[in-house]
């Protein structure tokens, strides 16, 4: 073959040159020249990525101390609330009072005691007024009972009119002044008999009598209120022969 049919042959099959591709220096030409823009495209994707992570991890760190300033807050109002219950504990009493509350309870207490010590008081004071006049009445009857002799003769006398004027005066005066003290004088003729405060020296049948009453007064009878100190000794007219 000559060069001429070299020349117009066509392009051998395989030729990179032939096929319209770029050999491989501008394909490194290529990768060279766009490397430039490709870096920097790069380096803001890698800025913009950094810029994300880096917002994410402040945002995560805000919210990580936006979460241990609330449990913080929450850790202090817990101490606050464990403070407070500890001063209200420690101002409460053994029962679990307020001051104010104890206060009510003692004064309640010292009340409840000084009407208990009133009471036992008012109980003391009768018991006293009544041993006073008991020891009183013992008094009285013991005056009474070593006069009772001489009452007998006052009565006698009178019974028998041998009083002047002026002994009477005395026996009336003695008279008033035992009844001052509560001292009663008792038994008169034609009064019924009873047992309980009289004393029957001697019985008189009489057909007449419906029941037996007092004929004759020999020793009057004298009590202080409900207790006789002594019967009166009386002569009793009784129904029968």
């Amino acid at each position: 073959m000559s060069a001429f049919d070299k020349d117009d042959a066509g392009p051998l099959k395989g030729d990179p040159a032939a096929a319209g591709e770029p050999d491989g220096n501008e394909a490194k030409a290529s990768d060279a020249a766009s490397t430039p823009d490709q870096e920097a495209a790069r380096g803001r994707h890698a800025g913009e990525s950094a810029a994300d992570e880096s917002q994410a991890a402040g945002q995560s760190s805000s919210d990580s101390s936006v979460k241990d300033a609330s449990s913080a807050d929450a850790q202090a109002d817990d101490k606050t609330d464990a403070d407070s219950a500890k001063e209200e504990s420690a101002d409460k009493g053994s029962d679990g009072l307020t001051p104010l509350g104890q206060a009510k309870k003692e004064a309640a207490d010292y009340l409840e005691a000084l009407q208990r010590e009133r009471a036992e008081f008012v109980n003391f004071r009768n018991r006293a007024k009544k041993e006073q006049d008991i020891f009183r009445q013992h008094g009285i009857v013991d005056v009474l009972t070593a006069l009772l002799p001489a009452l007998d003769d006052i009565d006698r006398i009178k019974e028998h009119g041998q009083m002047d004027d002026s002994f009477q005066a005395v026996a009336k005066k003695i008279d008033k002044t035992f009844e001052k003290f509560g001292v009663e004088k008792f038994g008169e003729k034609g009064e019924d008999f009873d047992p309980t405060k009289h004393e029957a020296i001697l019985h008189k049948p009489d057909p007449k009598a419906e029941k037996e009453t007092v004929d004759t007064v020999v020793e009057a009878g004298y009590r202080i209120g409900d207790r006789v100190i002594r019967a009166a000794r009386v002569v009793v007219t009784s129904p029968g022969q």
